[in-house]
């Protein structure tokens, strides 16, 4: 029986906002159709966070209550609360800790991670070294992004694509070999200029300026976001598979990111995974960015095996990008 404590999830939880942002309505806003947007993304809907005063930190909130409502934690047992997220609250002070205050986890502490749409992956590694290394007992990791607050409904190519929502799960120890295995994280800064927002750093402050040539909204170069994206997630979870000598066959389940449809597809293919046992809710929600996985553990949850090998893999702006190996829980 192994003895080495490892972090495992015990529960997950996944909230989106109610509005839905349907191809058709986006028909109205752009020059675009269904047809087009399915045959480029797999997307026929996106969820929009339309609530006066919300913000990232309410979707994490949402999502952190209903882990612990469903794990039968109370608030003040959670130690440690890691966001994931390019949306935050404000620049400051980080949505962590305004999502301990909203959910009443007294004892926690928190912090953000800005990683893009790899923010969910490096945040749960990051959540796992605490419980492995028995410093904390109970860790909340969350990725969420209210996309639609950066970006541009006027540009067709961007504004199909992404969607607002939140995903949680609850880390704590076991010794039975099942949890966080491995993981390899990567990353390359020389890709900050192909996926990015421009304006509201220290490099470019919110100004006139800034904002009369909409530079406060998220911008990609599509085509080299997708060859990097499918070279990048293939190559960590070949490595991982490899470190660990697993074939395909070991492998129960891969979580991708869920870019697009296009990406993902192409992803299992070099993989040689069928799809049949790649998680797919991107037709739902779009690219949520930072909550894309946790979405997809949250849906799929039900077939999930204990015991299941599963790799999450995932590449966002900076370039950012992994995967990770999991032994599921429960």
């Amino acid at each position: 029986m192994p003895t080495k404590t490892r972090a495992a999830i015990t529960g997950v939880f996944g909230w989106v906002p109610p509005d839905r942002l349907t191809n058709f309505d986006l028909e109205k806003m752009v020059e675009t159709n269904d047809e087009w947007i399915i045959s480029r993304t797999g997307i026929k809907e996106r969820r929009v966070l339309r609530t006066p005063g919300w913000a990232t930190s309410d979707m994490c909130a949402e999502a952190m209550k209903g882990l612990l409502e469903k794990t039968g934690i109370k608030p003040g047992e959670i130690d440690m609360v890691i966001v994931a997220t390019v949306t935050a609250d404000m620049v400051f002070p980080d949505t962590a800790n305004t999502v301990c205050d909203k959910v009443g986890a007294k004892n926690a502490f928190g912090y953000d991670i800005n990683a893009a749409c790899s923010g969910f992956l490096f945040a749960l590694a990051t959540g796992a070294q605490f419980v492995e290394n028995e410093t904390y007992s109970k860790v909340v990791v969350i990725g969420s992004d209210m996309m639609s607050s950066i970006v541009d409904y006027t540009e067709r190519n961007t504004c199909v694509i992404f969607g607002d929502g939140a995903g949680a799960v609850l880390l704590e120890g076991r010794r039975d070999g099942n949890g966080v295995r491995d993981f390899v994280l990567r990353g390359d800064g020389s890709g900050r200029h192909v996926l990015h927002m421009k304006a509201g750093g220290s490099l470019r402050p919110s100004s006139h300026e800034t904002i009369d040539n909409r530079e406060h909204y998220a911008y990609q170069d599509g085509k080299r976001v997708f060859m990097h994206a499918v070279k990048g997630m293939v190559g960590t979870t070949q490595e991982v598979m490899r470190r660990n000598k697993l074939t395909a066959d070991d492998i129960a389940w891969v979580v991708p990111h869920q870019a697009n449809m296009r990406i993902i597809n192409s992803v299992a293919e070099h993989l040689g995974f069928p799809m049949e046992r790649i998680t797919v809710n991107i037709e739902k929600y779009g690219n949520t960015t930072a909550a894309t996985l946790p979405l997809c553990l949250w849906e799929y949850e039900k077939q999930f095996k204990k015991g299941d090998n599963i790799i999450l893999t995932a590449f966002g702006g900076g370039f950012t990008w992994g995967s990770l190996l999991l032994k599921w829980a429960y």
